[in-house]
């Protein structure tokens, strides 16, 4: 065997192992460099925050398909009253979304309003039937006649109580509507007074009440008539107590 290749100088082999020393020395430190490159671009750039998922939970909302479920606008409603009463996913931006709505978001009462999936059932407000008005009836006697005239003498500001016009009719015909007196001056005269508190038909056609009967025998427009004259002349069918 040559010498070169048997035996080679201390002083090469040193180097050469200092050389392997060296090689080895930079690869490990290739590999960490490398390794940490890898480590770096797998690690995620950014930490998703609350905000972003919200903002994207909303989203998700906002693009899900709507169903035929609807709701009724109500007076006083608002886009997130509805929201929350109806448990909008994405809430009230998501309503806005699926009925094309822009700001200031104004809503009629009866304007109907598509809601997304997921909503609760909006269920639709009950319809009320108005009590029909209650129609006041009185009797068919003086007392009733009586009261249904108090009752329209204060729809017209005419003032008097129950007992000046009992009173009055007691004196004036006994209770009895078809009264007539054909021997005063009046009847003289060719306008006798009748009805209950005897008046004449000049006098019960010119105070005659809107809303009663024109005829002077009918007990409550006599009445009424006789209490508004006795108004304009006296101040009250209460302050009469004698022929007037």
């Amino acid at each position: 065997m040559p010498r070169h290749a048997a035996k080679r100088s201390s002083r090469t082999r040193r180097f050469s192992a200092g050389g392997a020393v060296t090689v080895g020395t930079f690869a490990l430190a290739c590999t960490a460099l490398f390794g940490t490159a890898v480590a770096a671009q797998a690690a995620p750039a950014t930490k998703t925050t609350k905000a972003a998922q919200a903002t994207k939970a909303i989203k998700a909302a906002l693009a899900a398909k709507v169903t035929a479920s609807t709701y009724t606008v109500q007076r006083g409603d608002h886009l997130a009253s509805i929201a929350r009463a109806h448990k909008v996913p994405g809430g009230w931006p998501a309503i806005a979304t699926a009925n094309h709505l822009v700001s200031p978001y104004i809503l009629q009462p009866g304007q109907v309003l598509t809601l997304p999936t997921g909503s609760a059932t909006a269920t639709a407000p009950a319809k009320t039937t108005a009590a029909p008005a209650t129609v006041q009836t009185y009797a068919n006697n003086l007392d009733g006649w009586i009261k249904h005239s108090l009752a329209v003498m204060k729809q017209n500001g005419i003032p008097g109580s129950y007992n000046g016009i009992y009173r009055n009719v007691i004196r004036e015909s006994s209770g009895n509507p078809m009264a007539i007196n054909l021997w005063d001056s009046n009847a003289a005269a060719g306008i006798p007074s009748k009805g209950l508190l005897q008046v004449i038909q000049p006098t019960f056609n010119t105070y005659h009440v809107a809303g009663t009967s024109w005829n002077i025998y009918d007990p409550v427009a006599n009445i009424t008539a006789a209490c508004n004259y006795a108004y304009h002349r006296y101040g009250s069918i209460d302050n009469v107590n004698g022929p007037y």
